[in-house]
C-alpha cells in the first residue's frame, strides 16, 4: 500500500491516535514489563504479514530482505526491538500520562536525525516548537524529581526508558524512509515489524527468562484490570490496532509526507489523547506539573500549524 502525499498527514494523525492508545490497551491486557512487547509484536507482525500477502502488489516480502540484508536486520533490532522493549518496560515505573507526554520528544529526535542524515535544517518554527517541547520535558523531569524527594522516584526510571525509546525510534523513522520509498510502506513495515517481533521474543526470553507461548493468549482469566474481559482480546487489540494498523499508517505517512519533521510534530497530540483515556477509563489523573507539561507540548502543535499567520503578525508588529 502506497500512501499519497495528499493523505500523508491524515495517515500520520491516525497513527498518532493508535500510538496514544497503546499504553491504555497495554494496561488492560494485565501483562506487564517486557513480556507485553513480545505479545504485541508477535500478533502485530503476523497481522502485517497477512495484510501484505492479501495484496498482489505487496506479496513479495523476500526482495526487501534480500536488498537490505544484515543492514536491515541491524536497523530493525536497534529501531524496533530495543525501543519497544524499553517502551513497555517503562510502563512498570511511570504513569500512562508521563509516558505519553515524554514520548512526544520523538519529533525533536526525528528533526535532529534528519539534520544529520539528510542535511535538512531546522527552520525557525521547528526551533520554537522544539524548545516548547523541551520545556514540557523539563516540567516532567521536575515532577519526577519531586517524587524522588518524597521517597518514590521510580518514574525517573520510566522516563529514562521511554527517552531511549524516543531516540532510537525516531532515528529508525528517518533511516527506514529510503527503504519504504523503494519497497512500499506495507512490505517494509511487515518485514521490519515481524523481524522486530522475533528479536523481542529472543531478547525477552534470553535476558528475562520469559518465553512467550502464543497458544496461551486466552489462558488468563478476566479481572478488574481487564474490565471483566478476557485479556487475550486486549492483546489482540494491542497487536492488530496499535501495531498492524498504527505502524503502517505512521511509517507510511511519514515516508510520504513532503516534510517528515513537520508530519512527525503531530505526535505532540499524543498526550492529550492518552490523558483523556487515562482519566475516563483508568481513573488516572495528571498532577499539576504533568497538566502544565501537556499544555506546553500541545501548544507547540498549534504554533506549528499557525506559524505562517504568527510570523506575519510578528512581522507587522515589528514594522
Amino acid at each position: 500500500m502506497t500512501i499519497s502525499p495528499r493523505w500523508a498527514y491524515l495517515a500520520v494523525f491516525i497513527g498518532v491516535v493508535g500510538h496514544a492508545s497503546s499504553e491504555f490497551f497495554a494496561v488492560l491486557t494485565g501483562v506487564f514489563g517486557p513480556e507485553v512487547s513480545v505479545w504485541r509484536f508477535t500478533i502485530g507482525g503476523l497481522g502485517l504479514i497477512l495484510w501484505a500477502l492479501a495484496r498482489a502488489d505487496s506479496r513479495d516480502l523476500i526482495t526487501p530482505l534480500a536488498d537490505g540484508g544484515w543492514r536491515l536486520a541491524a536497523l530493525t533490532f536497534v529501531g524496533v526491538t530495543l525501543p519497544y522493549l524499553a517502551f513497555h518496560w517503562s510502563l512498570d515505573y511511570a504513569s500512562i500520562i508521563q509516558i505519553a507526554t515524554f514520548i512526544t520528544t520523538m519529533p525533536i529526535w526525528v528533526g535532529l536525525t534528519n539534520l544529520w542524515v539528510n542535511k535538512q535544517p531546522f527552520t525557525t518554527v521547528k526551533t520554537v516548537t522544539g524548545a516548547m517541547a523541551m520545556a514540557g520535558i523539563v516540567l516532567l523531569l521536575t515532577d519526577g524529581a519531586l517524587e524522588l524527594l518524597e521517597g518514590d522516584g521510580s518514574s525517573l526510571i520510566g522516563i529514562g526508558l521511554v527517552t531511549l525509546c524516543a531516540v532510537l525510534g525516531s532515528a529508525y523513522a528517518v533511516m527506514i524512509k529510503p527503504v519504504v520509498n523503494k519497497h512500499g510502506a506495507l512490505r517494509t513495515t511487515a518485514v521490519t515489524m515481524t523481524m522486530g517481533g522475533v528479536g523481542l521474543w529472543l531478547t525477552v526470553g534470553g535476558a528475562f527468562g520469559v518465553w512467550v507461548d502464543p497458544a496461551t493468549i486466552f489462558s488468563r482469566p478476566a479481572s478488574e484490570i481487564s474490565l471483566g474481559i478476557n485479556p487475550g482480546w486486549w492483546l489482540l487489540v494491542l497487536g492488530l490496532w496499535n501495531t498492524t494498523i498504527t505502524q503502517l499508517l505512521w511509517f507510511g505517512g511519514l515516508a510520504a509526507a513532503p516534510d517528515i519533521t513537520r508530519a512527525s510534530y503531530l505526535f505532540f497530540l499524543k498526550p492529550v489523547i492518552a490523558t483523556v483515556l487515562a482519566i475516563f477509563v483508568l481513573s488516572q489523573h495528571p498532577s499539576a506539573l504533568q497538566a502544565l507539561a501537556i499544555l506546553v507540548v500541545v501548544g507547540s502543535v498549534f504554533v506549528e500549524m499557525f506559524w505562517p499567520r504568527i510570523e506575519r503578525r510578528l512581522g507587522r508588529t515589528a514594522v
